[in-house]
């Protein structure tokens, strides 16, 4: 049974009150922010002790950092990530759980099963109400650029970004005064640029680090010695923004992110819940150096930005998000463990929950029937898994390489990263940890309590459960543009929808907030938006 009054009692009860239509005061002095990603990647730098190729521009940023040893996203794939940056919820909470849901994987064409084929599409749909958290910031004067990945398993609401696109930047802001939001996501370490050669070729494969659970082989030595040539690339990528806001005299005004949006895109690292997945870089760069070139070891959430970045903006946190603001006035209590989740990638169904303190992993496997390698032909394209599964069909894997070979899963998975930080060595039989263990499983089956799980459902059920009572998508009412002299006012009969409009000056979608004026003979345009419901019919309206 899916636990949906405690879900709706924690977003109404135990997060502070807040209605999350209502327009917050803006703080003065609000700060520039600045989130540069890349895709893919773990913390493979100089800075996190892994020497094997140079990032000067990256090694420069983290001097003037504060960089985080413990910030994992909630998922080892991007889009239920992105879902998670986006909304400061958890995807387990809101249908975003599947890789992907309303979209197909590029891999379709190797997909014969007619059940596999036959897999729902649908959005994500959080509470009614919920919005991107950049909806806030706008709503409270910022510009908000973002070039140019969205993928958060629903449609990008036009209320969401003043610009999302690859020409998106901080510099196309009407006023160079405004503050703003910008981010910048550089895909040159995603798992598709291991395919083949994607970046100068740099690093000696002999001179690669291999982690346990891989065999040592050519093909294998050649596409990890391909990632760190990407992360090469990558550097010079950072580099470029990084000079761009100093030469635009930005720098002293701008907070800086820097992460990744899960850990690497290889075999047993993409997709998994282990660190090797989950585990990414985080820099912070203030614009006075404070705490320059030191390190944080607080566990630290992909759920905890979303209200990060309005604690940092000035602006109060919003009912619907269960993350807990690190940085700003908001900042709350530290973290004491931080939750991840699988489920279905592309057609392998799966559904695999973790907790992880800061020594400590507990790992909860709701499909013990299911392998951990199943049928995935996107991630089959690379030919490290074409390798592996070379490798365990000759039955020549080894010991250490057991997820790999495994036929079913054990219930319960045990692991102290500490001392064993490839998560290999499974301690949930050994006694000596049974208490340990027993503290994790509580704080899973407490987060369960709380939160539900909508994993629970198959997804055939999962739709109408979004999607009541027959899992067909409802659609956003049409707004309503009434005028009163020069002055518009536009509304919705949807609980919570978002409102964008237009005026032909306008060269993006504005997100309504107030009333707002327009000469006559003016057409004005509007949108209403409903996140995971179809979006209205565009209306007009000519001011007279």
């Amino acid at each position: 049974m899916i636990r949906t009054n405690v879900l709706l009692t924690f977003l109404c009860v135990i997060v502070p009150m807040l209605h999350v239509g209502t327009v917050l005061e803006a703080a003065e002095g609000q700060p520039n922010i600045l989130w540069i990603t890349c895709e893919d990647m773990s913390a493979r730098l100089s800075f996190y002790g892994d020497d094997t190729v140079k990032t000067p521009r990256l090694d420069e940023l983290a001097s003037q950092s504060v960089r985080y040893n413990h910030c994992y996203g909630t998922y080892g794939v991007c889009a239920p990530n992105r879902h998670t940056l986006i909304m400061g919820m958890y995807p387990s909470t809101t249908g975003a759980m599947a890789m992907r849901t309303w979209k197909r994987t590029s891999a379709l064409h190797l997909i014969k099963d007619p059940e596999l084929l036959a897999i729902p599409t649908y959005e994500a749909t959080p509470p009614a109400g919920a919005k991107c958290f950049t909806e806030y910031l706008r709503a409270n004067g910022y510009y908000c650029s973002n070039n140019s990945k969205t993928d958060y398993q629903f449609r990008t609401p036009i209320t969401a970004w003043d610009d999302s696109s690859k020409k998106a930047h901080w510099r196309n802001r009407p006023d160079d005064q405004t503050p703003f939001f910008s981010v910048f996501n550089f895909t040159i370490t995603h798992e598709s640029k291991v395919h083949k050669q994607s970046s100068p070729t740099v690093v000696d494969p002999a001179g690669v680090e291999l982690p346990p659970y891989y065999p040592d082989t050519p093909i294998i030595r050649r596409d990890l010695a391909r990632h760190y040539d990407n992360i090469i690339a990558l550097d010079a990528q950072v580099g470029e923004v990084l000079d761009q806001l100093e030469e635009d005299g930005l720098a002293d005004d701008t907070i800086v992110f820097f992460f990744s949006d899960h850990g690497d895109g290889l075999p047993r690292a993409k997709r998994w819940v282990y660190d090797s997945g989950i585990h990414v870089p985080l820099l912070v760069r203030y614009p006075d150096g404070k705490k320059a070139g030191t390190t944080n070891d607080d566990l630290v959430s992909f759920v905890d930005f979303a209200p990060t970045v309005l604690s940092l903006a000035g602006i109060s946190l919003p009912a619907h998000m269960q993350g807990t603001a690190f940085l700003g006035p908001a900042a709350g209590k530290k973290r004491e463990y931080i939750f991840a989740f699988r489920d279905r990638m592309d057609p392998a169904t799966e559904r695999i929950r973790a907790v992880r303190d800061h020594r400590f992993k507990y790992v909860r496997n709701y499909r013990p029937d299911l392998p951990y390698i199943a049928f995935q032909p996107y991630r089959d394209l690379m030919e490290l898994m074409q390798e592996i599964h070379r490798l365990n069909r000759e039955g020549t894997l080894t010991e250490d390489q057991w997820q790999f070979t495994a036929q079913y899963k054990p219930l319960e998975e045990f692991y102290d990263t500490e001392n064993d930080p490839h998560e290999i060595h499974n301690l949930a039989g050994d006694p000596k940890w049974f208490s340990e263990m027993a503290r994790l499983r509580e704080a899973h089956e407490r987060f369960f309590r709380m939160l539900g799980d909508l994993g629970e459902l198959p997804e055939t059920e999962l739709v109408k459960h979004l999607w009541p009572p027959d899992g067909e998508q409802p659609e956003t009412a049409v707004p309503v543009i009434r005028q009163q002299g020069d002055e518009v006012q536009v509304s919705c009969d949807t609980e919570g929808a978002s409102i964008a409009f237009r005026r032909p000056n306008d060269k993006n979608w504005q997100l309504y907030v107030e009333p707002f004026t327009a000469p006559a003979g003016t057409i004005v345009k509007a949108q209403a938006i409903r996140l995971g419901w179809k979006p209205s019919p565009t209306v007009e309206h000519k001011m007279q």
